[in-house]
């Protein structure tokens, strides 16, 4: 099956929402998705973008994106942040994911990034075993932190 890798555009975002909830269900999050196709759009597309997306389609079907954002190392310099990547469960097994995930590489080259990183579910064996196959090293020692937007205002209302 023929599909083709090209970057995002504003009229995706209704596509690319549909991939992001497909992805938090996948995770066992399907209810954490609070984001809207105008939040997308706002955040992707306004004066100062926030992020970029590479999406791969099938026909006019859009059937796997990767989100990506820059970032900035105090050790290395640019970076870049993989924030999401999936392939529509029934689009799987077509190399769909490792393209998009190679046109992410690409993309970090020419900007001459010094780095590109993401997480990983550390039950999701078939995507560590692909990124270690790829050269990313997966760190076992750091642990992800987050503080959510309660979180944020509970601790701002105790200073």
């Amino acid at each position: 099956m023929n599909f083709s890798i090209r970057e995002g555009k504003i009229t995706d975002m209704p596509s690319v929402l549909e991939l992001i909830k497909e992805l938090a269900h996948f995770e066992k999050e399907a209810d954490a998705v609070v984001i809207s196709v105008a939040d997308l759009k706002k955040d992707g597309f306004g004066n100062s973008p926030l992020f970029k997306t590479f999406v791969a389609e099938i026909g006019q079907e859009i059937v796997g994106m990767a989100l990506f954002y820059p970032r900035y190392s105090t050790w290395k310099g640019p970076t870049i942040h993989l924030e999401d990547l999936i392939v529509k469960k029934s689009k799987r097994g077509l190399n769909i994911g490792s393209s998009l995930y190679n046109e992410v590489i690409k993309y970090g080259n020419t900007l001459g990034v010094k780095r590109i990183e993401w997480v990983v579910l550390d039950w999701n064996t078939p995507a560590i075993e692909f990124y270690k196959k790829t050269g990313a090293h997966i760190l076992d020692d750091w642990k992800t932190v987050q503080i959510d937007e309660l979180a944020i205002k509970n601790y701002l209302e105790t200073l």
